[in-house]
């Protein structure tokens, strides 16, 4: 399987929510760095931001919505006990994922790797909720008011914030993955979501085989 990604229209929002807050023990939770965004980039990813459609799945029939719900839905009950949250979660990871045009199974991986499935998680340099959002990124959409610790509204920031790093990348998933986590041109990060995604998240018609390698 290449990892480049074919490169599509990039998407991303922020604020501090008190209650249940706590520290990330994820070794590699995400450290995204500040940078300038042109005026065209930034108009693109508020778009992104400001979307209000309802979550939904997109599968060519009921049935394998279905299907795939279920399965996900055994995978990760160890981790989110609450039936119905789950199914919640994963019908918003599947949208925003497939929304951003990333594979929702990918961002599985990311997530486990970036803050264990735990809502309020909090890294060392301040990313927050279940992706490891920045916060400087709710500002610099002017979105102050942006609850980063809100289920769609984080996954909808994380998504759009890896479409965009895959975009500057000419879709290479190796360096987009480094610019998430901070960690740019170090392997570590990028396998170990890779390995998340092929060893937990995988779809069941669709396995990841080969390592995340440097682009050439």
């Amino acid at each position: 399987m290449k990892w480049n990604i074919p490169l599509l229209k990039p998407l991303l929002a922020l604020s501090f929510a008190t209650a249940g807050v706590f520290l990330c023990a994820t070794s590699f939770a995400g450290a995204q760095t500040e940078e300038a965004l042109s005026a065209s980039v930034k108009a693109v990813l508020q778009r992104a931001v400001s979307d209000q459609a309802a979550p939904k799945l997109a599968f060519a029939t009921r049935q394998e919505a279905d299907a795939w719900l279920h399965e996900m839905s055994q995978r990760l009950a160890k981790r989110i006990p609450d039936k119905e949250y789950r199914e919640d979660f994963l019908n918003t990871v599947h949208y925003e994922a497939t929304r951003a045009g990333l594979d929702p199974h990918l961002v599985l991986g990311l997530i486990e790797v970036e803050s264990g499935f735990r809502k309020y998680a909090v890294s060392n340099a301040g990313a927050r909720g279940y992706m490891q959002v920045m916060p400087f990124w709710t500002k610099a959409l002017h979105a102050p008011d942006d609850n980063l610790f809100h289920l769609r509204t984080n996954l909808r920031y994380g998504c759009t914030i890896l479409r965009y790093y895959l975009d500057i990348e000419k879709g290479s998933l190796y360096r987009a993955l480094g610019r998430y986590n901070g960690s740019l041109g170090k392997a570590a990060y990028p396998n170990l979501v890779k390995a998340a995604w092929h060893k937990h998240w995988a779809n069941p018609q669709h396995t990841v085989s080969s390592p995340v390698k440097p682009a050439s």
